[in-house]
This record gives C-alpha cells, sequence and structure tokens, in this order.
C-alpha cells in the first residue's frame, strides 16, 4: 500500500495561510510568517533543517489544490505554470484538483501538472504513478481536509509556529478526529515540529 504523507506549517490558532491569497500575496496577509523556519530567517537551528529535508524529501506523486497550484480562479484565462519558475522543486507527477479541464503541463526537472476533478481521483491517480516512492498531500488547507476525511494520510509533519493569524485558511475545520499519534519532536524559536503516524 502506498504510504502517504502531507507535511503543513500552521499557526497556533490553526491557519496555514493568511486571508486574501493573490498573485503577490500568495500565502496571504501574514501567511509567510508561518513559514519563516525555512525560508531564510537567521533564528533558523538545527532542528529547523531537519523538518526542511523532511518537507523536501523526494516523492513518487503529489496531490495539491489549486488554489496551491497558482491565482487563477475559474476558467484557466491565462498561461499560468505555477508558483516555482521553471524547475518546480516536485520533480515528479502533481495531481492539481480542479473543476476546470486543463492539458498536463510538463515541466523541467520532471515535474509533470496534471489536473483532475475530485480528491478521490486525484488521489487515485497519484497512488496509481508513485509506486514505492509514496505520495505526499501538499496542500492546501482544503486538500489536506479532504484527504484526513478520507483517512489516507499515514504521516502529518506540523510545523507549529508561535503566532496568531487571526484569520485566513484553517486546516481541521470540519475534521471530526485526529487518528495520530506523535512520533518525533524538534524545536527551534521559529517552530515546534511534530512527526505524527496514524495510530492503531
Amino acid at each position: 500500500m502506498t504510504d502517504t504523507t502531507c507535511h503543513m506549517s500552521i499557526s497556533l490558532d490553526g491557519f496555514v495561510a493568511g486571508l486574501d491569497q493573490s498573485r503577490e500575496n500568495p500565502l496571504g496577509k501574514r501567511g509567510r510568517e508561518v513559514h519563516g523556519w525555512h525560508l531564510g530567517d537567521e533564528r533558523a537551528n538545527d532542528a529547523d533543517e531537519t523538518a526542511t529535508g523532511w518537507l523536501m524529501r523526494s516523492r513518487g506523486a503529489y496531490v495539491m489544490g489549486r488554489n496551491m497550484f497558482g491565482p487563477v480562479r475559474g476558467g484557466w484565462d491565462e498561461d499560468w505554470r505555477g508558483w516555482w519558475g521553471p524547475e518546480p522543486p516536485y520533480h515528479a507527477p502533481v495531481f492539481v484538483l480542479t473543476h476546470h479541464p486543463h492539458d498536463p503541463i510538463e515541466m523541467e526537472g520532471g515535474t509533470t501538472f496534471h489536473f483532475v476533478e475530485g480528491f478521490v481521483a486525484a488521489y487515485a491517480a497519484a497512488c496509481a504513478t508513485a509506486g514505492e516512492r509514496g505520495v505526499d498531500i501538499a496542500g492546501g488547507a482544503s486538500t489536506v481536509r479532504q484527504a484526513l476525511a478520507a483517512g489516507v494520510i499515514d504521516e502529518l509533519t506540523l510545523d507549529v509556529v508561535p503566532v496568531l493569524l487571526g484569520s485566513g485558511e484553517r486546516m481541521f475545520d470540519g475534521v471530526d478526529s485526529f487518528a495520530f499519534e506523535p512520533v518525533e519532536v524538534l524545536h527551534s524559536p521559529l517552530a515546534t515540529h511534530i512527526r505524527y503516524r496514524r495510530s492503531g
């Protein structure tokens, strides 16, 4: 069975992105504060480096929401190819959830974005492609909620950042249970990194 991971940075009050995500502000207002531990803050330490390794480990396929892929809403009225430049960090197939059909987009370095309607179909395609390298649920909040509801995540890593965003995109709204147990905890001045595995 495919091992499925998810790694998300989250504020103390449960937000993974701020309000008003846009082309100019892809993480929303104050959203970058939740990601300083891996985006060059000088206070980062060995714990953050280890957690960055967890975040960037290679997987066989990825599933992400359309909002994470880009700021374009509704029909595809422009040639948007993702936030990450010509060579995204995935180096594997990425299945993007959308209600609007789009041809696959091949990028440098082995990443191809495929556009799929519905989490179940996207996750099945990712599993069929990933093989033993496993699947990662890359985000954002809605996609992670769907993965939790479907019970497919085997390992969940949360980088809990000591900030209160007050508003934005919550990850656990509507999630009824949390069937995970912590297996490793690291910390720095910027975040507490908790790696959970599915219990039972």
